[in-house]
């Protein structure tokens, strides 16, 4: 039992430690190289994406149905910001409190 547990101690430990080593390839990459030919077909082949890529139109505007609505400029200048809020005034307190007596015998 007790090689149990320290088995299962070892791989707990080991675990972290794989997880932490970089993925090396140690195998060789067996693709030959490109022959001439190959090459001036990929060449031929990114050129012809190019040009069908210039050939896309333009994106027409966005449909904005109350563009007529709203000014041009207001769209270009920031909003404005509120004026800042004027403190309210501090109150006074007076030092002097009414004094009124009470009775409670009948009138």
């Amino acid at each position: 039992m007790r090689v149990f547990r320290v088995a299962a101690m070892i791989a707990l430990w080991t675990g972290p430690a794989f997880a932490q080593m970089p993925n090396l390839n140690l195998l060789q990459d067996n693709t030959p190289p490109k022959s001439e030919e190959q090459k001036e077909q990929e060449q031929a082949t990114d050129k012809a994406y190019k040009e069908s890529l210039k050939k896309i139109p333009d994106a027409k505007a966005a449909n904005d149905p109350w563009g007529a609505v709203r000014s041009t400029d207001a769209a270009k200048t920031p909003p404005a910001k509120a004026p800042p809020a004027k403190a309210p005034p501090a109150k006074t307190t007076t030092a002097t409190k009414s004094k009124t007596k009470t009775s409670s015998a009948p009138n």
